[in-house]
């Protein structure tokens, strides 16, 4: 998708976001004429930063604090939509009471609810993408020796609002856990490598007894794939090429491009060179970003456990739904066949409003253990 065409669909979906806000929230609302103009402001406030913040996406020498504030208001409109939809059926289910004082008493209930739901819930999420979590979840795989942790990061999304400061304090956490080895499944850089280099340099900092490995997500396409696999390895960090190695003689780890590359035409996912020559009779980890290469996976098998990411989690209900008409899985561990476990990390980072709601940031803390 060019500039322009992006343009175009960003400045038509957010027109209409604002325009449900303003026709069937904030003009329904009956509130002071003060209450009311605050509302208006902040809407319409929102919506001039959500025009600037694709110019700011092209202009990566943006400092990170206004980047940051322009990339707020696409949050603010799209919580502010969301329960509009929900402020339209709660209004609905008043009106349908018959006693008129109770009624009105539902309303303006109604209407002060929502707006404090709205600034409760915006508060909360810029707090949760800001905040990293440990997600630490025990997966069983028949043929393992003996137990091993697993560090994985996804879709942190370096450029923008995320900075050297994230990625540091990102590495420091980690650092803390005892693992044995670390890995990253795509998206980790969102913006040109000249722009990046400084953060991408805080994960040489990493510490596991087997090393960093990552694969490529769809976004490092937009920046430069070649030039960034390039760089990380310059750094220390292994890049699976769709290819295996074998990780202290116990399980083999494999890793593709991802989909994304049949639509670029080059670094294509190829399942069955990143499987070619693996070790038999132990375990095998595959590294895709997206979950739904898990198809790919299970007609070829061979692989025990899928690690991905991509989705965020859905990032802010209600957009969970949405990805979930895209990818299999949302987040979390499921078992797809009997043979093959996937395990999907919201995250660690955000893409677009600095902001999570129903999904946190998350370091995966991945324990193997034998059956």
């Amino acid at each position: 998708m060019t500039p322009s065409i992006f343009f175009v669909a960003f400045f038509a979906v957010f027109t209409f976001q604002v325009y449900v806000v303003k026709k069937y929230l904030i003009a329904r609302l009956k509130i002071s004429k003060l209450a009311s103009r605050l509302a208006y402001g902040v809407l319409y406030g929102s919506f001039a930063l959500t025009l600037a913040y694709p110019l700011a996406r092209y202009a990566p020498l943006v400092p990170n604090w206004l980047y940051f504030l322009l990339s707020i208001g696409i949050g603010v409109i799209f919580l502010a939509f969301s329960f509009t939809l929900l402020y339209t059926l709660l209004c609905r289910l008043a009106s349908s009471v018959n006693d008129p004082t109770k009624r009105e008493m539902l309303k303006k209930s109604t209407d002060v609810a929502s707006l404090l739901l709205i600034g409760s819930t915006t508060l909360r999420s810029l707090y949760n993408a800001q905040h990293i979590e440990f997600e630490e979840v025990s997966v069983a795989l028949k043929d393992l020796a003996k137990p091993y942790t697993i560090a994985q990061l996804s879709d942190v999304h370096i450029g923008g609002a995320i900075g050297v400061s994230f990625i540091a304090k990102m590495v420091d956490m980690l650092n803390q856990k005892d693992v044995d080895l670390v890995v990253i499944t795509g998206d980790l850089v969102d913006t040109k490598l000249e722009y990046s280099k400084s953060a991408i340099d805080e994960l040489a900092r990493l510490k596991s007894r087997f090393g960093t490995y990552f694969v490529v997500g769809n976004h490092e396409y937009f920046h430069g794939v070649e030039c960034i696999v390039n760089y990380l390895e310059g750094i220390g960090i292994k890049v699976l090429k769709n290819e295996n190695l074998l990780i202290d003689s116990a399980f083999n780890l494999a890793g593709v491009y991802d989909l994304f590359g049949y639509r670029y035409g080059k670094f294509e996912p190829d399942l069955y060179r990143a499987l070619e020559g693996k070790k038999d009779g132990v375990p095998t980890i595959l590294l895709a970003h997206q979950p739904k290469f898990i198809k790919e996976v299970e007609a070829l098998g061979g692989v025990d456990l899928l690690l991905s990411g991509h989705t965020h989690g859905g990032q802010i209900v209600p957009f969970n739904f949405l990805v979930k008409l895209e990818q299999p899985y949302i987040s979390g561990l499921h078992r797809h066949t009997e043979e093959l476990q996937i395990y999907v990390s919201k995250g660690t980072g955000f893409w677009g409003p600095p902001m999570r709601l129903g999904s946190s940031s998350e370091i995966s803390i991945i324990r193997l253990k034998p059956i």
